[in-house]
């Protein structure tokens, strides 16, 4: 007798490409996604949310933006990215806070995203992948032309196109309007886990938390 097919999910992975959580998230999802196999599959579609929406181009020093940002003395900042670094190994993500001195706007990062997101899911996954590679093992600007580039031409993306949507101003209106549609539901931190427009899974939770809701959502979604 075949075995039953498996149900498959949508899942609006709500990020941005600087946030620390939203590598533990991604990660921790896809342990969990394959530790489900056959009996649940995901179509994830990365969605934007901007943790700087205001930043200029040249960035900030991490340490005193976020103890302004969030009222932190510059050691629990440091004592957080250390936290963060340990839970990251735990899900297989490398965290090289040593080198990420700065943090950066990532509109145009969106942008690029949304863009591999009509190419194909692997594709935008990729590029997801290699973005946020790129800012935290890397410490690089995942804003700047040079990198989106090579981020992109990693991800199996056509070059020539993906310097054609950097340079210019395509898909900026559809990544406000994605931006302005989560906010109006709520979003308000990230990673936001929406599946199948209905659930929500929020923060950077361990693989056995994915595992467990996704199979309950599945199972209700019968």
């Amino acid at each position: 007798m075949n075995a039953p097919a498996a149900k498959t999910l949508k899942i609006d992975f709500v990020s941005d490409v600087v946030c620390p959580w939203c590598a533990i998230g991604l990660s921790s999802l896809e342990i969990a996604l394959a530790r489900l196999g056959g009996e649940v599959a995901a179509e994830v579609h990365f969605q934007p949310f901007e943790l700087h929406p205001d930043m200029g181009p040249e960035g900030a020093e991490v340490v005193p933006y976020l103890s302004k940002k969030y009222g932190m003395t510059a050691e629990q900042v440091e004592r957080n990215q250390q936290a963060i670094a340990e839970r990251g190994a735990a899900v297989g993500f490398e965290f090289r806070m040593e080198r990420r001195s700065r943090t950066w706007n990532t509109f145009d990062a969106h942008r690029l995203l949304h863009w591999a997101g009509e190419v194909g899911p692997s594709q935008q996954r990729a590029l997801k992948h290699a973005l946020l590679s790129a800012h935290f093992t890397d410490g690089e600007n995942p804003g700047a032309r040079e990198v989106l580039l090579r981020c992109a031409e990693r991800a199996g993306l056509d070059g020539q196109r993906a310097a054609a949507v950097i340079d210019g101003d395509d898909y900026a209106q559809a990544v406000r309007d994605q931006e302005s549609l989560y906010a109006q539901a709520g979003i308000t931190s990230v990673p936001s886990v929406i599946v199948n427009e209905r659930y929500l899974i929020q923060g950077g939770q361990p693989p056995e938390i994915f595992e467990q809701s996704l199979r309950e959502i599945a199972a209700e979604a019968g």
